[in-house]
């Protein structure tokens, strides 16, 4: 597998050409089970292919129970410059009901471990956990602003189909998910979080000191990027593509130097929307200049009359030629910003 990622590093390198490299992103899938050679040899591979910034953001995406001591250690020693960290929670019941494979000592453990050696550390919660109180919940993001970490990205709790937690729900075992219990949690996450000098960035991520996340602020601005395995996404500014899902049939198309994605090529109405979408997200906003610059007249137009309702609400402002969602509309903003889209 490791032949076949250079490959395709390979193959498409001419796909950004003269743009250089500001972040490199370990992720999806279990990439700790790496080893530190294989690590340092696909990075070295592709300093070897793409220009590359001096302060490139190279993250490693792991859950705790993968991140021992002795493994975080090594890390250090690789070109990885930050960790992006599963954690989720430090209790256990939490753990347990979404069927985690850490427990909450080794989620804690690696946090003290991690701090020693890396000085960039993302670290994922969820909230809106059935039976998560905000007492509970108030103390998992007390414990990672204890620890001094620099990145928290929290998410409200989804359940997807199929899964154990949909059966217990289904079965009566487990509460549903109770939104309003979700949205009081974010706003605690907001208010704790700014008190402690960490901006809200985008709406799920929490940064200071400025130490947003290269890899995903790069996501919500559509910048071009490449992913590189079975299953990587890619998007090159007007279409977006998938690899394979399958290992086997990844390997023997790459052997055969042929790329084995699929693409969508986006409309103009497309591109609005992400726009939208995106831009709504960030605290960056949507500049009104840009959307008549980049799709017309037209198109900024009908963005302020759709916003109308929902600044009248305070859910989102108008401020110098740029629209913001607010405070009061954060919890809100994926129905907002579909509320703004242009229909085909």
């Amino acid at each position: 597998m490791i032949i076949s990622l250079k490959n395709e590093i390979l193959i498409r390198k001419r796909e950004l050409k003269d743009k250089k490299i500001e972040s490199i992103y370990f992720g999806g899938g279990t990439p700790s089970v790496l080893s530190t050679i294989e690590i340092n040899s696909l990075i070295q591979t592709v300093y070897d292919n793409y220009l590359v910034n001096d302060s490139v953001e190279i993250t490693l995406e792991a859950n705790p129970d993968d991140l021992t001591n002795k493994k975080i250690l090594e890390l250090s020693k690789t070109r990885v410059n930050r960790l992006s960290i599963g954690v989720q929670s430090f209790f256990q019941k939490d753990l347990t009901l979404m069927n985690r494979s850490h427990t909450s000592n080794q989620a804690l453990d690696c946090i003290k471990s991690a701090i020693k050696y890396f000085d960039n550390i993302s670290v994922d919660l969820i909230y809106g956990i059935p039976g998560l109180d905000n007492l509970r919940w108030k103390e998992n993001i007390e414990i990672l602003i204890s620890h001094n970490i620099s990145h928290i990205s929290a998410y409200a709790l989804t359940v997807e189909p199929k899964t154990a937690l949909k059966k217990y729900i289904d079965n009566g075992i487990i509460s549903p998910i109770d939104d309003s219990q979700s949205q009081q949690q974010f706003y605690i996450l907001l208010d704790i979080l700014e008190n402690h000098n960490y901006e809200n960035y985008e709406l799920s991520n929490f940064a200071k000191n400025k130490l947003y996340s290269v890899n995903n602020s790069a996501y919500w601005t559509r910048k071009k990027y490449i992913g590189i395995g079975p299953s990587a996404h890619s998007f090159n500014g007007n279409d977006r593509f998938w690899n394979i899902n399958n290992n086997i049939k990844y390997i023997e198309s790459l052997n055969n130097n042929v790329l084995p994605n699929s693409k969508e090529s986006l409309s103009l109405i497309d591109k609005f929307n992400e726009t939208v979408m995106f831009g709504l997200r960030t605290n960056k906003g949507i500049s009104l200049v840009d959307i008549e610059n980049e799709f017309g007249t037209i198109y900024k137009n009908q963005i302020i009359e759709n916003s109308q309702n929902h600044i009248n609400n305070e859910l989102l402002i108008i401020k110098n030629k740029y629209l913001y969602i607010t405070r009061k509309g954060k919890f809100l903003s994926d129905g907002i910003a579909s509320d703004l889209f242009m229909l085909n």
